[in-house]
């Protein structure tokens, strides 16, 4: 792979499959010189075993390794090719940019020779060098392409220079060679920008890191940095490893990561990534990832393999480019025969205005137009925290019709927290006793809730123990704990029998309540919010038997409500004016889907303002409603990554919101925007418009062009040096204004 030198000449890498038995698939990517194939199980035991089987005596015992040595030596192993490859591409441009030079030095030198000292062997030679430098990458692709049994522009290009050459146009012929070159290192320039965006994240990253081991503190390379190392990191420093922080607090610069501009306050039991900045106070973190499995090495590593990815459009044209190139070698025989033999024109005339329409009619700038404009957009939006996982990733979002957002986690915060605490007090009379204040009977309706809910795991129950701590509470012992799935809990909070749970399994109707309770929870549930109603069991031969007097000394029923607490997933600001966003680039409809009940869905799909809300779903009802969407339009949908992984999968289009330093998200979507900034979303669409755009652009100017100047040369005599400025200006200019992408703000 490091061999290639233009975009078409690794295409023939491609058809392995039909030669290779056993091969199913085969990618290769000129901007990142990778080769990625696969094998079925089988192909690759049987080439294992003839690779294997000549060097290893039957006889002898094979050595075994580790499952975790071997991932480390493939590790080391692809680091050291990696970086070899680096050092390679760095000698071979560098080789270029001074071929490139050499070429025009030439060339003007025989340019003036043969004017001031006449044609002869001074401007001759100097012509040949010219030559040799022009078009010595270009002879070594050809060479590769006539092996393969390929035609390419590599080819067309050195037979159009030595067919100048042969009717005594030498610098025309050395002008199209310098021309071709200079475009083909430019383009490399560009692609290289485009990798460089990405990989200069690593460099924010630390070689070593203040580690404290056997009770002294010493700098560590962080390649000798190991899972539960405590590192010390002061206001400034830049984060080793990816870590969970074990003492302090501070804000951290996470915008290298995800994007954000905006300092992320985080404390102890808070997980931070390798590269993002510390920037206030001094913090103790315990090492979770190494250096080859943290979230930024993982972010470059698919980048990397999406640059790999092509496109539709891509692919088409790589496809067409032999049948192109190939029309075009015979149409420039044609054009030297039929002129000659049929219509006695001059064989020289012929033969020039041949070479010109070959050159003109190349389809360099077509080739590069769409993988110059998928890779700067791809690598620019990385930068800013969306990684899109292909081309074909890009070019199908910019066709999307619909959007569907799952709404825990991503329309929402995804952390309930308690909005109401009502006891029974604030409607006509007390549970609690006479002489109470409605905060007391608050805080004391909180505290039996709280003391049964420790005990459960359900992320509405740690909200409300959450909230009682926040209020300084101190919850009591709970016994006889019983936890009812999908309706409640009960347990023993001293001799009291406590219940907390749906208005579903507490039904309403049978315990005693004034009334107003039902029309709190009416509204509580019309407000978006979820909630929990508490209360008592009086049992007869049970702790806590006997009779409970209420206010006034009335005796009331042995099953009592004692209040309701209700709870809400905070509505993340910027939702509404997102949603209203998308709907103005063109989204035709905006679906929220979620396990929610009914109407507290219904509130909340009010308040973001999307056109359709489906409610009370399991993960397998929210991929049979994407199936339903995808009989209206395409479908995009939007989730966390991880329970709604399917959904993700069924959609045209899968992104996962938030998805910095979780692996399952980064792993199954097709779009990962790694902050929980839901504005990506909007950007995301708008610079998968743009780049189809650009690729359109990119197209449109080089078909213009080639059309243009194929009938100047047909019908005016189009002189070859202008040809030549033209077809390579065209090219330059399609590379340049894909590389437009890489800066895209939105």
């Amino acid at each position: 792979m490091n061999q290639a030198s233009c975009e078409s000449c690794v295409l023939h890498l491609e058809g392995l499959p039909l030669l290779v038995p056993g091969m199913r698939r085969a990618t290769a990517s000129f901007s990142e010189r990778i080769l990625d194939l696969t094998f079925s199980g089988a192909a690759v035991a049987s080439t294992m075993a003839a690779v294997v089987s000549p060097a290893v005596d039957a006889s002898s015992p094979v050595p075994t390794v580790a499952a975790q040595d071997r991932a480390e030596m493939a590790q080391e192993v692809r680091q050291t090719e990696a970086r070899e490859q680096e050092q390679e591409q760095g000698i071979v441009s560098r080789t270029k940019a001074i071929f490139v030079a050499a070429t025009l030095l030439l060339m003007i030198s025989g340019l003036l020779a043969e004017k001031f000292v006449g044609r002869g062997f001074t401007s001759v030679a100097l012509f040949v060098g010219a030559y040799f430098f022009g078009g010595y990458f270009g002879v070594l692709t050809g060479i590769e392409s006539v092996k393969q049994r390929r035609i390419d522009v590599d080819i067309l290009m050195v037979l159009a220079a030595l067919g100048a050459a042969f009717v005594g146009a030498p610098f025309e012929g050395a002008m199209l060679l310098f021309l071709f070159s200079l475009s083909n290192f430019l383009q490399d320039l560009a692609i290289s920008r485009t990798r460089k965006a990405i990989k200069s994240l690593m460099k924010l990253r630390p070689s070593e890191a203040l580690c404290r081991r056997d009770g002294e503190l010493r700098m560590i390379s962080i390649e000798e940095l190991e899972i539960g190392d405590a590192v010390l990191v002061r206001p400034g420093e830049a984060i080793a490893l990816d870590s969970v922080i074990v003492e302090g607090e501070s804000a951290l610069d996470e915008s290298s990561l995800t994007g954000e501009s905006m300092p992320v306050t985080k404390r102890a039991g808070d997980p931070v990534f390798a590269g993002t900045i510390n920037q206030t106070g001094g913090l103790e973190v315990r090492v979770s990832r190494l250096a080859r499995d943290s979230t930024i090495a993982k972010l470059i590593r698919m980048v990397e393999e999406a640059q790999a990815e092509k496109a539709d459009t891509q692919r088409f044209l790589e496809k067409t480019e032999q049948i192109y190139a190939t029309g075009v070698v015979l149409f420039t025989v044609s054009l030297i025969l039929v002129p000659w033999l049929l219509f006695n024109q001059s064989f020289h005339d012929a033969f020039y205005r041949a070479m010109t329409v070959m050159v003109v009619a190349s389809p360099c700038a077509l080739i590069i137009s769409t993988p110059a404009s998928i890779l700067s957009a791809i690598g620019g939006a990385a930068r800013r925290g969306v990684l899109f996982k292909g081309g074909v990733y890009l070019e199908q979002l910019a066709r999307i019709e619909i959007i569907a957002f799952d709404k825990t986690g991503t329309l929402t915060v995804g952390k309930p927290r308690v909005t109401d605490v009502i006891p029974a007090s604030q409607t006509s009379f007390s549970v609690f006793g006479s002489g109470r204040s409605p905060d007391e009977d608050e805080r004391e309706l909180l505290k039996l809730a709280a003391s049964v809910e420790a005990r459960s795991e359900h992320p509405l129950a740690k909200a409300i123990v959450s909230h009682a701590k926040s209020q300084n509470l101190t919850l009591a012992g709970c016994r006889g704990f019983r936890s009812y799935t999908g309706q409640g809990v009960q347990g023993y909070v001293g001799n009291r029998s406590i219940v907390v749970g749906s208005p579903e399994m507490m039904e309403c109707r049978q315990w005693e309540d004034d009334g107003n309770l039902s029309a709190e929870l009416s509204q509580l549930h019309d407000e978006g919010k979820t909630v929990m109603l508490v209360g008592e069991i009086l049992e007869g031969n049970g702790p806590g038997s006997g009779q409970v007097i209420g206010e006034g000394g009335v005796q009331v029923s042995s099953r009592r409500l004692l209040g309701l607490i209700a709870v809400a997933d905070t509505l993340r600001p910027d939702a509404p004016e997102v949603i209203r966003k998308l709907k103005s680039l063109g989204v035709r409809k905006v679906v929220m889907l979620t396990g929610d009940h009914g109407r507290v869905a219904r509130a909340i799909g009010r308040q973001v303002g999307v056109d359709e809300v489906h409610s009370e779903l399991l993960p397998e009802d929210k991929v049979k409603v994407i199936r339903l969407l995808k009989n209206d339009g395409r479908v995009a949908m939007v989730g966390d990554g991880i329970n709604d992984a399917p959904a993700l999968a069924t959609a045209n289009v899968g992104m996962a919101m938030g998805a910095a330093g979780t692996d399952v998200a980064m792993e199954t979507a097709d779009i990962v925007l790694m902050s929980d900034n839901l504005k990506n979303i909007p950007f995301a669409l708008r610079l998968s418009r743009r780049s189809q755009t650009v690729i359109f652009e990119n197209l449109a100017f080089a078909l213009a062009v080639i059309g243009v100047l194929v009938a100047s040369a047909l019908g005016f005599h189009l002189p070859l040096p202008i040809g030549v400025v033209g077809h390579e200006g065209s090219t330059v200019l399609v590379c340049l204004n894909g590389l437009r992408l890489l800066a895209f703000r939105g």
